[in-house]
């Protein structure tokens, strides 16, 4: 990613620690939950195949793959490599407390851990929650210790994922409208 689009996927633009992967503003409508959806069943579809699948002209499919990247709608495609096919097996989620005001430390150190794989804010207790793999218990022991030693994390608690029952999956939500 390069310039204005990588300051917004990371949220760094403005300061703020927000997510920012969609400025919001463009709201889908009928036909872009068709290409989605044609694209959610098969990613490398040419914009040809694609208009033709969705009956649309080839100018439209363009236009609208051409807005979803610069509004930042789709994620990258590196979020579907499976992190088993790289050798981490195992998925986590380690629950952060810190010091409220190393916050912005704190992310930064994360981001550098590369078996973190992405890092919310909740409501509630728990400050941050980060979704990680690793290869092995001990190897999510050393990703835990990481995640621990960065500026302003005080406390963390681990929870391993024994299972996936539901992939992640947006194909419901654009069918559902």
């Amino acid at each position: 990613m390069t310039g204005d689009h990588a300051d917004r996927r990371s949220g760094h633009d403005d300061g703020s620690l927000t997510e920012g992967t969609t400025r919001m503003s463009y709201q889908l409508d009928e036909t872009d939950r068709r290409i989605l959806l044609a694209l959610d069943e098969d990613p490398r579809m040419t914009v040809m195949a694609l208009a033709e699948r969705c009956g649309l002209a080839r100018g439209t499919v363009h236009a609208r793959l051409e807005r979803y990247r610069t509004e930042g709608i789709l994620r990258l495609n590196s979020v579907r490599v499976e992190p088993q096919s790289l050798g981490r097996e195992l998925s986590a989620m380690v629950a952060a407390e810190l010091d409220q005001h190393q916050l912005r430390n704190a992310v930064k150190a994360l981001e550098r851990i590369p078996e973190v794989l992405e890092c919310f804010a909740p409501a509630g207790e728990t400050d941050l929650l980060c979704r990680v793999v690793a290869r092995s218990p001990d190897d999510l022991y050393r990703v835990s210790e990481e995640i621990r030693l960065c500026p302003g994390i005080v406390r963390t608690r681990t929870s391993i994922y024994l299972r996936r029952v539901i992939p992640y999956r947006t194909g419901p939500l654009l069918r559902s409208g």
